[in-house]
């Protein structure tokens, strides 16, 4: 377990920046109010094991009593590094950008199983969506009782959507919360 380097640092930011946009900043001075120090301090990143956990300051120093091969996970891990060196958000970080999301979308009851079978989402199952989204865009993806299924990268503007046909695609799937059932044994 160690900090991440300058390199891995703006990887990372860049890649929560494209679905938090400026609310990146409460991210990062975030305070923490876990652990039994008076003053635990702020969340911070760690990598271990080519994964990037983001745990609170207070965690990480009790941490350093576990020797690394024994250390399995600390905190919430937020995603990985793949084996070709790109940097990819998993669905445990999904509260985390549901709590900051810039861009969001909801979805019509019928279709929620439809996104968490790993599916993308259709013009046709969208009950609301923010305005000024980009294509490229991070977004998260909602229940219409507020309940954050996953999170994509949209596919088309806000604009395009209005005049898309209902079967084509608005949000391209990137996790949702059935990885949980379905790559348990990966996450």
């Amino acid at each position: 377990m160690r900090p991440l380097d300058e390199k891995e640092t703006s990887v990372v930011f860049e890649k929560l920046f494209k679905f938090v946009g400026n609310n990146l900043k409460n991210i990062v001075e975030n305070p923490s109010h876990e652990g039994p120090d008076a003053n635990p301090g702020r969340y911070c990143f760690r990598l271990h094991k080519n994964r990037i956990f983001y745990a609170s300051e207070s965690l990480v120093k009790r941490a350093t009593n576990v020797a690394r091969p024994n250390l399995v996970s600390l905190g919430t891990c937020i995603g990985k590094y793949t084996h070709g060196g790109s940097f990819h958000l998993t669905v445990q970080a999904l509260n985390l950008l549901a709590a900051n999301a810039k861009h969001k979308v909801w979805l019509k009851p019928q279709s929620e199983m439809s996104f968490l079978y790993g599916n993308h989402v259709l013009k046709s199952a969208l009950g609301r969506i923010t305005d000024n989204i980009a294509a490229g865009d991070g977004v998260v993806v909602f229940s219409m009782a507020d309940v954050p299924l996953g999170f994509g990268v949209a596919a088309k503007s806000t604009q395009d959507c209005r005049k898309l046909d209902p079967n084509g695609i608005v949000v391209l799937h990137q996790a949702d919360v059935g990885e949980y059932l379905r790559m348990e044994d990966e996450l």
